[in-house]
């Protein structure tokens, strides 16, 4: 009834929606309305479809799968590239908006369709839902009023050595939580790092696998007490937070 409602109102819609965090997530955590927006769209942008169908599924398992029109909307991707979509979406045509994790647009490319909506006088409708950044930060216990989200270190040692150094210094002259993420597999190494360029004082929050009840792990400790820790987080998904 509130999609049909919408419809009526609003001539053309973008669907910013929720990704599970975990395949364990408890289906409970997301709102009945984001089943109900999945169910009256056929056509997507995703980062990744083969993520975005299992993503389709859990929200949604009576949704057949061979109506679903994806268009891929990654990294890569130009506001070029969706010409297609775009001219869809001209004619009237709903469309929702699927970040592989999480929320569409943090840390996610999905922002140029959502630029390009504005641009073009179609409605933009956030939908709630988790963000790993968010949660990661709540559960820190370090700064929520001021804070800044740094997406992945560098892969080079020297300028991630640099970073990690000037993120510490940003801490300790602002108070501002800084958070920052790797690559799953680049987990454990980004760990090591951290625990020899910071000081042993200096606080980090870790929060992996968040949403997942059975394995949702979120600690924070100064990092001479992460070097004690023996923590696995190889191919682990993983928010890394500094603050005070």
């Amino acid at each position: 009834i509130l999609f049909l409602f919408n419809q009526l109102i609003h001539n053309i819609m973008l669907f910013l929606l929720p990704a599970y965090l975990s395949e364990n997530s408890p289906i409970e955590y997301f709102a009945p309305v984001v089943k109900e927006y999945i169910m009256n769209l056929d056509y997507f942008f995703v980062e990744n479809e083969k993520t975005a169908r299992k993503v389709i599924k859990f929200f949604a398992p009576e949704k057949k799968q061979s109506e679903l029109k994806l268009f891929l909307l990654d990294k890569y991707s130009e506001t070029s590239d969706l010409k297609e979509a775009q001219e869809l979406m001209k004619k009237g045509t709903d469309f929702g908006l699927l970040s592989e994790a999480g929320l569409p647009c943090i840390a996610d490319p999905g922002n140029i369709m959502v630029k390009w909506a504005h641009k073009n006088g179609i409605k933009v409708v956030p939908v709630n839902g988790p963000s790993s950044i968010i949660l990661a930060l709540i559960s820190s216990g370090f700064n929520g009023q001021q804070f800044a989200f740094h997406g992945y270190l560098p892969i080079d040692k020297d300028e991630r050595k640099n970073k990690i150094r000037q993120l510490e210094k940003q801490v300790q002259e602002t108070g501002y939580s800084q958070i920052f993420m790797e690559t799953p597999y680049r987990n454990q190494r980004l760990l090591e790092d951290l625990c020899k360029f910071l000081s042993p004082q200096t606080a980090l929050c870790i929060a992996a696998d968040i949403n997942n009840p059975e394995k949702e792990f979120i600690k924070t400790l100064p990092i001479k007490e992460w070097q004690k820790e023996k923590i696995d987080l190889h191919k682990i998904p993983a928010i890394f937070v500094l603050g005070q």
